[in-house]
């Protein structure tokens, strides 16, 4: 007996109807944004404390030059919020504070781009296949409707078209916006992760300069 799981994807596509296009046309778009995100996040992953520990040092010793080299060789955005505020080396601490506000208003859009497109998907996804079962449905009743205006006997192969086409279709659903969600879910928790590692840092790399400029040492 052949059920879904044996079933080649291009039979299953045409027995789940139309509406089984925009479900295939989420799934292709939910895989390359998580792709693309993945790959980012792998990009930009970096050691914060060491990359910490050599900027503190360089700064200490007044290399500010060498320490904005480090960190436009980074494509971290930590490393940028370190480039602004130690740009600002010898600037107040409000200066400071808000040059690494202003660089962190730019980065952290980077981080959460395509989010909002992965968790439309993972929302939509089940409605189409809610919409797929009402309309397949539709065409069982309809058919019922016709072969009883017809006088004529209505067979169990007379609705197996309306039937599959419901069930196809909200299975597919699902199967596209579970995993999707999965990943949105990670990926947030990926982006809130850096956001919270660039406040940290921020704060430190603040506390520094301006326990240098207080005192003269670190």
């Amino acid at each position: 007996m052949e059920g879904i799981w044996t079933m080649g994807a291009w039979k299953v596509i045409q027995l789940g109807g139309p509406i089984m296009w925009p479900i295939l046309l989420c799934s292709l778009f939910a895989l390359g944004i998580v792709i693309e995100k993945f790959v980012y996040f792998n990009l930009i992953k970096t050691d914060t404390s060491a990359l910490k520990t050599k900027l503190f040092g360089l700064v200490r010793d007044n290399k500010v030059k060498e320490a904005i080299t480090i960190c436009d060789a980074s494509p971290s955005p930590i490393a940028k919020i370190f480039k602004a505020g130690i740009l600002k080396f010898g600037s107040s601490r409000e200066e400071i504070r808000q040059s690494m506000e202003e660089a962190s208003s730019f980065e952290i859009p980077k981080l959460e781009t395509r989010l909002g497109a992965l968790a439309t998907i993972a929302h939509i996804s089940p409605l189409l296949g809610l919409l797929g079962t009402v309309t397949g449905m539709t065409t069982a009743f309809h058919t019922i409707q016709v072969r009883a205006a017809s006088l004529s006997p209505v067979t169990p192969g007379d609705l197996a078209g309306g039937i599959s086409e419901a069930l196809l279709t909200t299975v597919a659903g699902l199967m596209v916006a579970i995993p999707t969600f999965v990943a949105y879910n990670y990926c947030v928790s990926r982006v809130n992760r850096f956001i919270l590692d660039m406040e940290h840092s921020a704060v430190e790399l603040v506390n520094f300069i301006s326990h240098i400029a207080d005192t003269g040492t670190a």
